[in-house]
């Protein structure tokens, strides 16, 4: 780790008991980008009419397990194609 100092106070008070414990490590954002990957060519297949929206959601949800993404939660669970 690279120790800086931080020259303006109001920014280093801020960040003052920051942790990055909850940051990305190199391992789970490869994963989010492969699931974000993934979900792009679903979309893609979906939107060319190669797939269901009900495969397409499949997709999802096995993309989900095998990623297993950071974000999961706050990526949406189906497509509204309406």
């Amino acid at each position: 780790m690279i120790d800086k100092k931080i020259l303006d106070p109001d920014l280093a008070a801020a960040l003052d008991g920051v942790s990055t414990d909850h940051f990305f490590t190199p391992e789970q954002f490869q994963q989010d980008v492969d699931f974000f990957r993934a979900q792009q060519i679903s979309k893609t297949m979906l939107d060319a009419g190669l797939i269901s929206l009900s495969q397409f959601d499949k997709l999802s949800e096995m993309n989900r397990k095998t990623f297993s993404p950071f974000l999961a939660d706050i990526f949406p669970n189906t497509v509204d194609n309406s």
